[in-house]
């Protein structure tokens, strides 16, 4: 008797029967569809697959996948997501979040989730404002943005994602803009492939309280001239014409945006891109426009231990060395506390 394989899963069959509810036009449907595709492209197992989320409007997504999930409290979705896999690390884990959840009230519980290396999948959506609670600025806001708290303008130095995640200690930082829809779910099933703690930084358009914000780089007609889609291995080119190159300044330890065959430059000067090369991508998150390019893809990789399959290789070493214990003698012995008078 033949076994019949269950039929594939579509990206319709990990969405739920749920209205999804954002602002019409706002870049988290875009991240969504994405999502859906990544999560049938990996076949992901739904009832293996939990999504957590802190407070926002990216928080929503739980309720969307028909998997597992959890809406938790404001910026402590990698905190409450860390627990979650080191109760069951079989379990794929997905957190969402926003710049304002993730770094700010988050911002403590990002670095230590993202320097212990959790085997998680982070999506941190970056719209550069707070949009559920009406515009005002967040930690990603440059400086001069005007917003409800800010009416003369942010005097605040925006905080970079990635240039965070890379002093904490990172072992796989990407990039993605909402709209990309053929590259965003490749980025996405790199970052689930990585052993440990992976961060997506996702450009999203808020288009009601921060529209156009990404619009210098991500609009149709510049982003061929203003994004780099990196890529392992490969010489580090772009431009419409594919004329343009990075390569390392000479007698300086700085990037340099060449013309392919003007001044004697040629592909063999690019630089290479080695996702394992800490310094190389310290200096690609930190490029803008109209200086430089954006670095999208994969600016990291390079991976290391997980946290919970450190954890769990620790107990069973203390179990192989002491015994597994008796929590009921452990409860009932040694020193006891009265409470009272």
């Amino acid at each position: 008797m033949n076994e019949m394989s269950p039929p594939a899963l579509t990206p319709k069959d990990y969405a739920t029967d749920q209205e999804v509810r954002w602002c019409p036009g706002c870049g988290d449907y875009a991240i969504l569809k994405a999502v859906l595709k990544t999560l049938a492209d990996l076949q992901a197992e739904p009832e293996n697959t939990v999504f957590v989320s802190g407070i926002g409007c990216a928080a929503r997504f739980p309720y969307y996948v028909a998997t597992y999930g959890f809406h938790t409290i404001h910026g402590r979705a990698p905190a409450v997501a860390t627990g979650v896999k080191l109760a069951n690390p079989e379990l794929d884990v997905w957190v969402v979040g926003g710049d304002g959840d993730m770094l700010s009230i988050g911002g403590n519980h990002l670095m230590h989730v993202l320097r212990r290396n959790v085997d998680l999948q982070i999506l941190l959506f970056n719209n550069e404002i707070y949009g559920l609670t009406k515009g005002q600025y967040s930690p990603t806001s440059r400086v001069g943005t005007r917003s409800p708290s800010t009416p003369q303008g942010s005097l605040d130095t925006p905080v970079s994602a990635a240039a965070l995640a890379l002093g904490a200690g990172a072992r796989f930082i990407a990039r993605g803009v909402d709209t990309q829809q053929k590259v965003l779910p490749e980025v996405l099933s790199r970052a689930h492939a990585h052993k440990g703690a992976s961060l997506v930084e996702i450009f999203q358009n808020c288009i009601v309280y921060n529209d156009g914000a990404f619009g210098h780089f991500t609009e149709r007609s510049v982003a061929e001239d203003t994004q780099i889609h990196l890529a392992q291995g490969k010489p580090m080119v772009f431009g419409k014409a594919r004329d343009k190159g990075l390569r390392l300044k000479p007698g300086s330890v700085a990037l340099e945006v060449v013309t392919l065959g003007e001044g004697g430059a040629s592909e063999a000067d690019l630089l290479v891109h080695d996702e394992t090369n800490r310094i190389q991508a310290q200096m690609l998150a930190a490029m803008e426009p109209p200086a430089f390019p954006v670095a999208l893809g994969v600016l990291y990789c390079n991976p290391g231990a997980s946290y919970e399959a450190e954890v769990r290789a620790q107990r069973e070493a203390a179990k192989a060395s002491k015994g597994g214990g008796d929590l009921k003698a452990l409860l009932h012995g040694g020193h006891t506390w009265t409470v009272g008078t």
